[in-house]
């Protein structure tokens, strides 16, 4: 789909307001949420696919059961697709293809998912009814003409875990800036942390290095939103961009506040070891995605040390900021219809049963992931990202880059949080620096 989804638009503002029916109606000045009214006969009998990538998708599930509620005479069924990147594109067209799919914001702009994009279903087309007016205007996804054909399901962000206990224990705060970050963990490693701070050293989205630097890095790229196009093409000199981001990684690598050794010897996966070792109860705060807090609730009953000791913990961005810490709500996934289902009526039918304030919650709630939503999460464990000022806070989708200009960051970050880059050799080889 590139010759109109390389580059995707937000949806207009005053056509926002002008959507109705998913509104909380908690005082907020929004309408109350319609409830779901069947579109077809209680009878009819179908079935449909949902494919993915998640190993597991039990959210999803029960949802299916939700809407058995409507249509008994419903099959429903959710298949995980091993290599999904490289063999979605060709499943929608095969003689079995399913009827809905998930879809991701880093397919867009590259040529290899140009298919894909095609095979999706207009959800924004009036006659299917899908009002999506609960899900924040910043995270809808539109083609250049206009047209949705994704919709987020969930949302993550980039940041780190807080083990409140410690900070409890100490009579210390947990810091909001970088001049306070560096001060906090200076008294905690006097309190006897060794490292103060821990995450995975990966090249990866999850890695400590995005999860502290990226976020600084689309602010100031959203503050020069002119220079969007030439970073996505590597134009000379648009690395420059990256040098505060860069020079501040640096820093902080260099702060004391990180035992880079001890991370690499203890944490050998971005999903699992995070957990666990966060899990220990002696790591003030660990870098980490939504995705992957999103597996701690499941977790904390296979932690010997967490249940023996159990503790709160809470999720914060991290401040990198000379005046704070940055929130980048990002769709961790969407989801997209097959235009050419076999059930495609019921396919659309159950995304408009799908997309509304309160499956999207419960899915969320279940998953432990952010809901796309106006009005944010009701996880106490996100709860510090409502305090995020509104100009520090944006999406993926405001900061603009492509995936390639997107990894490009990454392997900057990676070679320079590791020493093998300087800031200087890294701004000035942008668009070739070597992914790992």
């Amino acid at each position: 789909m590139k010759k109109n989804l390389k580059r995707l638009l937000p949806l207009c503002m005053a056509v926002m307001l002008l959507l109705q029916g998913c509104g909380s109606g908690s005082g907020s000045g929004e309408k109350a949420e319609k409830p779901f009214a069947p579109k077809y006969d209680k009878e009819t009998e179908f079935s449909l696919t949902v494919a993915g990538h998640y190993s597991n998708f039990e959210s999803l599930e029960a949802e299916f059961e939700r809407f058995y509620e409507h249509y008994p005479n419903a099959s429903m069924q959710y298949v995980t697709m091993d290599d999904y990147r490289n063999v979605i594109s060709s499943a929608l067209v095969n003689s079995e293809p399913p009827d809905i799919f998930i879809s991701n914001t880093w397919m867009i702009g590259n040529e290899d998912y140009d298919s894909l994009f095609d095979a999706c279903e207009v959800l924004s087309d009036p006659s299917l009814d899908i009002d999506y007016s609960c899900i924040r205007e910043s995270l809808v996804r539109t083609t250049d003409s206009g047209d949705v054909v994704m919709l987020p399901i969930f949302t993550t962000s980039y940041g780190m875990l807080v083990n409140m206990d410690i900070f409890e224990k100490e009579g210390l705060k947990v810091p909001e800036n970088f001049k306070e970050l560096v001060s906090v963990c200076e008294k905690l490693k006097s309190a006897g942390y060794e490292s103060p701070m821990m995450g995975v050293n990966r090249f990866s989205g999850s890695g400590l290095f995005n999860c502290f630097a990226y976020p600084m890095y689309g602010y100031n790229v959203v503050k020069h939103s002119d220079r969007i196009d030439a970073l996505n093409s590597f134009a000379p000199s648009s690395g420059e961009l990256m040098r505060p981001a860069l020079e501040r990684l640096d820093e902080f690598v260099n702060s004391g506040c990180i035992d880079l050794a001890k991370c690499d010897e203890e944490i050998t996966d971005e999903y699992d070891s995070v957990i666990m070792r966060f899990f220990e109860g002696d790591v003030p705060m660990m870098f980490a995605t939504g995705d992957v807090v999103s597996g701690t609730a499941k977790r904390e009953s296979k932690s010997e040390a967490f249940s023996a000791h159990p503790f709160k913990y809470r999720f914060f961005t991290a401040p990198s900021g000379d005046d704070g810490g940055y929130y980048i709500n990002s769709d961790s996934i969407c989801f997209s219809v097959n235009k050419n289902s076999r059930n495609i009526d019921m396919a659309n039918e159950f995304m408009r049963f799908l997309i509304s304030r309160k499956e999207l919650g419960n899915m969320a709630a279940l998953k432990r992931l952010i809901p796309p939503v106006n009005d944010g999460s009701p996880d106490e464990i996100y709860s510090s990202l409502a305090d995020v000022p509104a100009d520090r806070s944006f999406s993926d989708k405001e900061i603009g880059l492509l995936d390639p200009a997107v990894r490009q960051f990454r392997a900057a970050i990676y070679a320079v949080g590791n020493g093998t880059m300087t800031v200087d050799e890294a701004v000035a080889a942008y668009g070739s620096i070597p992914e790992e």
